[in-house]
């Protein structure tokens, strides 16, 4: 199996990187008419500096408001405005499922793709693939593309007047990075592209839980100021570079896949994919049997910035066992990334996971009040 490390083509990051925009894309030969695909908040925040920064580029461009799920018909919807207005380059501007769906329909067009995130909430950003959902948020399927973005930038000024809470939700995705690709690594799985990790891939892997850890806190304070500081910069890196080249480039295990099966409950729906991502962690950690020094500081970590570690917490206060055994069939699905683990997993096993990861949750909460 031949090793494969993928990434971006180019990846900026910074203060007021925004303003930039239009030299960023100049400078790759990435040129107009571009269909900006934005969130609200995206709109609000940066529709003047588009019009300064694109024009000095001469990029002509329009702007299409994200309809809210990275769903097929929202993908075709905005096909058919890139289509009517003879779009050479897709721009998405806003959180993950905006970035996703930019992604989605330069593929299916066979154009280039900027991506600028808003928020530093995943690692979706630098990544050649899609989570694609329903129209109601249960995640439909993986979809993969032939290339990474051609350009990702990071605004932090923008990432440091947003919600604290999708920061820590950043924090949640980024990680679960480090545990699932040293599982696929170990056991030498092929990871999202469909080749071995590399070395490289593994060590920023690595990099990024070790940044969470050192600077998680900091920036978390940074972000409740608005103030863009070096805390700040690093951590925005780990969750959206680190992470997401960790994950694309050595692979992904049962944190994911736990994640994929609390979509089924729609009182999930209401929390980031970051936190249940965390949650997953938690689950993951359990079925492997990792040692209880592991879990302390993954526990300590989620606790000290308010990320998930009890089901409660991801909006399942009271659980039927219905429930958690068709939470625990989807996450064990055909394909899904559950079984890139180092052993049969079943949905029994799962299920008694999910209950144990809920109760070590309880009772490390418990302790840390007293």
């Amino acid at each position: 199996m031949l090793s494969v490390f993928c990434s971006p083509s180019r990846y900026t990051q910074g203060k007021n990187a925004t303003g930039f925009l239009g030299q960023e894309m100049a400078g790759l030969g990435l040129g107009g008419p571009a269909l900006i695909v934005a969130g609200k908040s995206a709109i609000r925040q940066l529709t003047d500096i588009w019009k300064t920064t694109l024009a000095d580029a001469k990029i002509e461009y329009v702007v299409f408001p994200f309809g809210g799920e990275c769903s097929l018909a929202e993908i075709e919807r905005v096909k058919t405005m890139a289509r009517q207005h003879k779009a050479q380059v897709i721009i998405g501007s806003g959180g993950g499922k905006v970035l996703d769906t930019a992604r989605a329909v330069a593929n299916d067009l066979a154009l280039p793709v900027v991506n600028c995130p808003t928020v530093a909430s995943s690692n979706a950003p630098c990544s050649a693939l899609s989570v694609i959902y329903t129209e109601k948020g249960v995640v439909q399927e993986y979809r993969f593309y032939r290339k990474n973005p051609d350009l990702v930038l990071v605004d932090t000024q923008v990432i440091a007047h947003g919600p604290p809470r999708l920061l820590v939700a950043g924090m949640g995705h980024a990680l679960a990075t480090w545990f699932e690709a040293n599982t696929c690594v170990a056991g030498h799985i092929p990871n999202m592209r469909g080749g071995a990790s590399t070395r490289s891939a593994s060590t920023l892997s690595n990099l990024c839980y070790q940044t969470l850890l050192a600077d998680g806190v900091e920036a978390l304070r940074a972000v409740r100021n608005q103030v863009v500081t070096p805390a700040l910069e690093r951590l925005v890196e780990a969750n959206t570079l680190l992470s997401g080249l960790g994950f694309e480039s050595s692979g992904l295990a049962a944190a994911h896949a736990v994640h994929n099966g609390l979509t089924i409950a729609p009182e999930t729906h209401v929390y980031f994919h970051g936190e249940k991502a965390a949650f997953g962690l938690l689950v993951q950690l359990v079925l492997e049997g990792q040692p209880r020094s592991v879990l302390n500081q993954v526990l300590a970590f989620a606790t000290e910035v308010g990320l998930p570690i009890t089901l409660a917490e991801v909006g399942l206060t009271q659980i039927s066992k219905e429930l958690l055994e068709q939470i625990a069939n989807r996450a064990t699905a055909k394909g899904e990334t559950i079984h890139n683990e180092p052993f049969e997993v079943t949905a029994d096993i799962v299920i008694d996971a999910i209950l144990a990861a809920d109760d070590l949750g309880q009772c490390w909460q418990k302790s840390t009040r007293v």
